[in-house]
C-alpha cells in the first residue's frame, strides 16, 4: 500500500508526463525515466505471446534522447498534435525501492485542417523508481490494443 504523499507523486509523474507530451516540451521526456531504463511501444498480441518485438524499443536515457533528437530535427512527417486520456493508476505491487502499476491510455491525434482522431489505444506497464530526484519511470511499456498501427508513429505515447 502507498502512503497518501507517494500516490499523490505517481499521479503527479503520470500527469506531468502526458501533458509534456502534449505540449510538445520534447527535452523533458527523457527526464520522466532512470538512466538505465526499459521503453517499447508493443502490440498487445506479440506482449501476450511473449513475443519481443516491438514498435519501438529504447534501453536508455540516451536512446530516449537520440529519438527526440530525431523526431523533432531529422525525421520529416506531417506535424500533428497529440492529446493523452490516461486513467488513474492501479497499484500492482510496491516494494522498498519501487512501485509496479499499470494505467490505460488514449491518444488522439489532429494534424493541422483535420478532425481529431483515435490515434493509439492501450495500457501503460509500468514500473517506477524512488530516486533522490523524485519518481521515475524503470520500465514504461505501452502495450496498444490494435494489431494495426498508424504509419507513422513519430513521438513518444
Amino acid at each position: 500500500m502507498l502512503d497518501f504523499n507517494t500516490y499523490q507523486q505517481l499521479l503527479a509523474l503520470y500527469s506531468d508526463y502526458a501533458a509534456a507530451i502534449d505540449n510538445n516540451e520534447w527535452d523533458k521526456w527523457p527526464d520522466f525515466f532512470t538512466e538505465v531504463c526499459v521503453y517499447k511501444v508493443q502490440p498487445r498480441e506479440n506482449f501476450e505471446r511473449g513475443y519481443p518485438l516491438a514498435t519501438l524499443s529504447f534501453e536508455s536515457r540516451g536512446m530516449l534522447k537520440d529519438r527526440i533528437y530525431g523526431a523533432t530535427e531529422t525525421i520529416f512527417h506531417d506535424p500533428y498534435y497529440q492529446r493523452h486520456v490516461v486513467s488513474v493508476p492501479r497499484i500492482l505491487k510496491v516494494e522498498a525501492e519501487t512501485i509496479r502499476s499499470e494505467a490505460n491510455y488514449a491518444v488522439f491525434r489532429t494534424k493541422p485542417d483535420e478532425m481529431s482522431t483515435v490515434f493509439n489505444v492501450g495500457r501503460y506497464l509500468d514500473t517506477i523508481r524512488r530516486t533522490d530526484e523524485g519518481l521515475k519511470f524503470e520500465s514504461r511499456i505501452c502495450v496498444f490494443d490494435s494489431e494495426m498501427i498508424s504509419n507513422s508513429l513519430i513521438y513518444p505515447i
